[in-house]
């Protein structure tokens, strides 16, 4: 094994997701997520952006058009992690949720980050997350990050929108 380390500035560039049904695919991550659509080929995929990239999701039923979701205990992707820039931006996605009646799957404090959970339309798992600043990031004794999976309190998460948050 070599001692070779990935550059620390590598990011995960996108994510393809196989769906049943593009336009409900969008319906989610366009009109309630709030990704803008960068192109779409016909009836079978479209790219999804956040800010003008050429795209960050693509959705395509090349392979699974009304097909019912893979089983959870079968190998693949556990969730698209989507990362966003403040708090109050995470506060703001969950309001969104809300208004839309969909439902979170679960909710977490991970001491580095907080992250909500939730499944798409096709039972792909979603996590919609912020980053804590470094300097907040849980260590032990020696340094180690240690990260943890806490209650997040949501109701503390939504009063970010009018500024009264209480952490």
């Amino acid at each position: 094994m070599s001692n070779y380390t990935i550059p620390a500035n590598t990011r995960i560039g996108h994510v393809h997701l196989k769906v049943a049904d593009l336009d409900r695919a969008l319906a989610f991550y366009q009109g309630i997520l709030g990704f803008e659509l960068m192109q779409k080929y016909g009836t079978q995929a479209a790219f999804i952006s956040a800010g003008g990239y050429h795209h960050h999701i693509g959705l395509n039923t090349w392979y699974s058009k009304g097909a019912k979701p893979a089983p959870q205990n079968a190998p693949g992707l556990f969730h698209t992690a989507i990362l966003y820039p403040t708090r109050k931006d995470l506060a703001t996605a969950l309001q969104r949720l809300i208004d839309a009646e969909y439902q979170l799957t679960g909710a977490a404090d991970h001491g580095v980050s907080e992250a909500l959970y939730l499944d798409d339309p096709d039972g792909n798992g979603v996590e919609l997350y912020w980053d804590k600043p470094r300097e907040q990031w849980p260590v032990n004794a020696a340094g180690e990050l240690q990260m943890v999976t806490e209650h997040l309190d949501l109701q503390n998460l939504l009063a970010e929108l009018n500024g009264s948050n209480l952490t």
